[in-house]
């Protein structure tokens, strides 16, 4: 019965300040996940911290600290299947890169809770807590700030609305005009739209722009009969 031979009071109560620490402390970033609705909640930051902290602690009472370096290892490059899962992309836009990278936070302190690091786990949560609101009024302050278009590296796209059957011609002439300009298309996107008609996104590769430019080729877009909107964005969402 090696079951009841591995039951150990005092190594239990070890593991219940461990994983109670990494409870308290990954519902802390979580409230503030939950509270500005991101992806990935109280929940999901208390259940990350907590997996982490069971890893570890298992590791560091089976084969010693040797152990739980491994298995946090592990963890490090295990979580960021779970933060690829919250990152989404769409309309040239790339968002959840702060929720996927709060996630891997949480999975710090709780490997820190597991291995018995409790004051490291605690000072851990407080910086990651502190990115995620005291650089936030900071963040603001820079994003309220016009856009420098030729020092700015942001991603650039140019959307186009047109006619179902004229869906090919416009990407061509999108192209052929982007690619006059030296800004060379790094991926096509096509949507449905109202009734007949699509929306193209073309993203671009360049990182800096010229928006005269850029305004010259959505004029130059607007005069096809066959495109009833053109215009373009730089997409600075992560």
């Amino acid at each position: 019965m090696e079951a009841f031979q591995n039951i150990n009071i005092v190594s239990l109560l070890d593991s219940f300040i461990s994983l109670s620490t990494a409870f308290v402390l990954g519902g802390l970033i979580g409230l503030e996940r939950q509270y500005r609705q991101r992806t990935a909640g109280l929940r999901t930051n208390v259940l990350v911290a907590v997996g982490a902290a069971v890893f570890v602690d298992m590791a560091n009472r089976l084969d010693g600290h040797g152990g739980a370096v491994h298995v946090a290892a592990y963890v490090v490059s295990g979580i960021g299947f779970l933060g690829a899962g919250v990152i989404m992309k769409g309309d040239g836009n790339i968002r959840g890169l702060n929720t996927a990278a709060t996630l891997w936070g949480a999975a710090a302190v709780g490997a820190c809770a597991g291995a018995d690091l409790i004051l490291e786990a605690t000072l851990a949560a407080g910086f990651v807590l502190a990115g995620n609101t005291l650089l936030r009024p900071l963040v603001n302050i820079i994003n309220r700030q016009p856009i420098d278009d030729t020092a700015s590296e942001v991603t650039y796209c140019v959307c186009v609305i047109c006619d179902r059957q004229f869906q090919k011609s416009t990407m061509d002439q999108l192209e052929l005009l982007l690619d006059e300009a030296n800004y060379p298309v790094g991926d096509f996107d096509v949507h449905p739209f109202v009734q007949n008609e699509v929306q193209i996104f073309a993203t671009l590769l360049s990182t800096s722009v010229d928006s005269d430019v850029l305004d010259a080729i959505v004029e130059k877009l607007m005069a096809q009969s066959s495109v009833t909107q053109a215009f373009w964005n730089p997409s600075t969402i992560d």
